[in-house]
């Protein structure tokens, strides 16, 4: 198993409005028996676009990645 650097989901915060769902261009999130679960890990490229539509700030990516020229 590898391990991945995936956004942090908090269950409790999450409303299931699913604009996560719809913004992640990967279709690596779903809503899954009242709960936000990623459907795809390894797919995930952390491009944060989950986190930046959360209206609750369930959603967490807890780090930055930067491309150095």
């Amino acid at each position: 198993m590898t391990n991945l650097i995936l956004p942090i989901i908090d269950q409790k915060k999450c409303i299931l409005c699913g604009d996560c769902v719809d913004a992640c261009p990967e279709d690596v999130l779903e809503l899954d028996n009242g709960q936000l679960v990623f459907i795809r890990p390894e797919a995930c490229t952390y491009c944060t676009a989950c986190e930046a539509v959360c209206p609750t700030n369930a959603v967490r990516c807890a780090y930055e990645i930067r491309w150095v020229n």
